[in-house]
């Protein structure tokens, strides 16, 4: 992204969020058409995912991906340049008990990669210092401008994933919540093949060895984008109880199983042009 297109986005972030809904879901429409090998990728998921669905109807799904990533592309602007108050004004807190319950103890805040997830992590910044990973972008200026945006509210650390675990451990340590999204496919260093909508999916189980280590309590959070103008609701689900288990591939299944329970709430918000089914089983061929 050049600085001419933050330019833009930061132009952008003045306008009503009904203006800016329409612009994105624009933008999405322009991308649907350009970005040719994710809309492909986005096509071999859904087909994965759900063998049941038809052709037709899957291509009017690809569509309403493409609109939601492009609403939430021109809608960052606002959770990176607009004030705390009209950022909270466009989002509705639901379940907000089992946020406050768990503070003051590690807590891992899930977070899988819903579109919306930036805009909920901005309010969770705003109540909370919390520490989170971050990956490098191929852009330095990006990188950096990422980093900086995620971090302008209270006391945030963020890590890059090269960094490993261990400043995560000290901040959980410390009591910070730890914002999580584990749910893309890094490998199987440090996870499994594990079902997801019942394709063998290459997923970190990190989320319970790190419970495990640090005692910490498990609460999904989950941002979903509304129609047109009317904002977002971020939604806190009560800690899982009994996890961590003895096992942590079943409770690695545990985490896709309420995952998918979610997707299936919104499946056009869920980030589909990740290949998330990228890193195969043995003697498997490739997907994409």
């Amino acid at each position: 992204m050049s600085r001419l297109g933050i330019f833009i986005l930061w132009l952008l972030h003045f306008l009503p969020l009904a203006v800016l809904s329409r612009f994105g879901r624009l933008i999405g429409w322009v991308l649907y058409f350009v970005a040719g090998e994710r809309r492909r990728v986005a096509d071999i998921n859904l087909r994965l995912c759900f063998p049941q669905m038809g052709q037709p109807e899957r291509a009017a799904l690809v569509r309403k991906v493409f609109q939601m990533f492009g609403r939430s592309f021109v809608e960052r602007g606002i959770i990176w340049w607009a004030s705390p108050a009209r950022i909270n004004r466009l989002i509705r807190v639901e379940g907000r008990a089992h946020f406050e319950a768990v503070r003051g103890q590690p807590v891992i805040l899930l977070v899988p990669h819903f579109v919306g997830m930036d805009t909920g992590g901005q309010w969770i910044a705003q109540h909370a210092d919390t520490v989170c990973m971050y990956a490098n972008q191929k852009s330095e200026y990006l990188t950096r401008l990422l980093r900086e945006k995620r971090a302008r509210f209270g006391q945030q650390r963020l890590y890059s994933r090269q960094q490993g675990l261990r400043p995560i451990l000290k901040g959980m340590r410390e009591n910070m919540p730890f914002i999580y999204p584990p749910d893309q496919d890094q490998g199987v260093k440090d996870g499994a093949f594990i079902p997801f909508f019942g394709v063998p999916a290459a997923t970190m189980t990190s989320v319970s060895r790190i419970a495990k280590m640090t005692g910490a309590k498990v609460v999904p959070a989950i941002t979903r984008m509304l129609p047109g103008g009317q904002g977002y609701v971020l939604t806190f689900y009560p800690a899982w109880e009994n996890y961590p288990g003895d096992d942590e591939i079943a409770d690695t299944q545990r985490m896709n199983e309420f995952i998918e329970q979610r997707i299936l709430e919104m499946p056009e918000q869920y980030f589909w042009l990740h290949k998330r089914f990228k890193n195969r089983p043995p003697g498997e061929e490739r997907l994409y």
